[in-house]
């Protein structure tokens, strides 16, 4: 089964395709990357985008722009399964379904509620393929928090019958999925950890006055210093003493919380870069603790993937708060690592059309295992 997975993170800096061809029975397994490419949004959108999900929109504009982005962000969408099918050379009529995990502006789980937009119903039409969506409310009805989903792939690919893996996602927010060897779907752990790209992209777009979308390279925390005592107020965060399940989004570590940031730190006298450098040391320092505290034995293996993977500031900062872990890529067992979320996703897609569940309901808090995801057919249904 062939089946596109789309993905816009927490940074909303663009959209991930990754065409995944699947085994036809419920096994997941031999799959086949057949094509991935990343389209990056205009800076524009992604700076509306923040604006709607920070509620920092003028009285009475807030739900035209709501759905004028819904329209926008599915047409985006729908142009990335398109071209990602071009390059592949394989005719969209043989592509089997979309999975869109659509672009979060609103998590809430406290208030059983979650919202992300990009109107599947667009896709199908634009592309012509079955498309599937809307993957976290039914796991919140089911009592869940919505998230971590991408566990239920790193589950079907990344664990080991001879290793004690724990996969780490670096996104905009970073969180964790323990894969004990030859352990079963209900031995997974995981959640959200707290902040990894979300708050060094936030403060360093304020630094730049929208010049720089991250810190490239990891260049500005290369130059700074570690503020020791900012760290530690950091750190002394309820989020990151919750014990799991639990999960986050830019609500909590968003725009409002890197211009406190930014705004503290030069009334400080704290140089940018130093912001920047101390916030990559929160980051790993909060990985390490999630380990020490919720991870219930020894990592043989931590494999990393998302776009963190890239700034080698962050993951110098990992090895450092992980002292004799040994840390890889996705890349180095089969997957891509940013290829990894859309391929998250178009394995739920492709387990929505079979029927079969696809969330891990001990990592979410859900009940009991359900289907997620609404599905608009396309020209061709399965």
């Amino acid at each position: 089964m062939r089946v596109i997975g789309l993905m816009s993170g927490t940074s909303a800096d663009g959209v991930d395709a990754a065409l995944v061809a699947w085994p036809e029975g419920a096994a997941p397994k031999p799959f086949e990357l057949v094509a991935f490419r990343r389209d990056p949004f205009p800076e524009a959108l992604r700076a509306r985008i923040h604006e709607l999900a920070a509620g920092r929109l003028a009285s009475g504009t807030a739900l035209s722009e709501l759905a004028a982005l819904d329209v926008l962000l599915a047409e985006r969408f729908a142009e990335s399964a398109i071209a990602l099918a071009e390059s592949a050379r394989i005719p969209l009529d043989e592509i089997d379904a979309i999975a869109s995990h659509g672009q979060t502006v609103a998590h809430h789980p406290e208030l059983r509620a979650t919202l992300q937009i990009g109107d599947p119903s667009l896709i199908a039409e634009r592309t012509g393929c079955t498309t599937v969506a809307d993957f976290r409310p039914r796991d919140i009805a089911a009592g869940g928090q919505g998230a971590p989903l991408a566990p239920f792939f790193h589950f079907a690919a990344l664990s080991d019958p001879g290793e004690n893996r724990l996969a780490l996602n670096l996104g905009g927010i970073a969180n964790l999925t323990w894969l004990p060897r030859g352990g079963r779907a209900d031995d997974v752990i995981a959640f959200d950890v707290g902040p990894a790209n979300a708050l060094i992209d936030g403060v360093v777009a304020i630094f730049s006055g929208g010049g720089e979308s991250m810190d490239r390279d990891g260049a500005r925390a290369r130059r700074g210093r570690v503020d020791e005592k900012l760290l530690a107020r950091l750190l002394d965060d309820e989020f990151l003493s919750c014990p799991p399940p639990k999960s986050t989004g830019r609500e909590r570590y968003g725009t409002e919380q890197s211009e406190a940031l930014v705004g503290e730190s030069r009334s400080e006298g704290r140089s940018d870069d130093d912001l920047v450098a101390t916030l990559v040391a929160f980051t790993a320092a909060a990985i390490a603790r999630a380990q020490r505290d919720f991870i219930p034995g020894k990592v043989d293996r931590l494999l990393v993937g998302g776009g963190g993977v890239e700034n080698p500031a962050l993951m110098d900062a990992l090895a450092a708060a992980l002292p004799g872990v040994p840390i890889a890529p996705f890349d180095e067992v089969g997957v891509p690592a940013r290829a990894a979320e859309a391929m998250a996703f178009a394995l739920m897609g492709r387990h929505a059309l079979l029927g079969i569940p696809n969330h891990l309901p001990r990592c979410t808090g859900a009940r009991h295992a359900v289907v997620l995801g609404e599905i608009s057919p396309g020209k061709r249904s399965r």
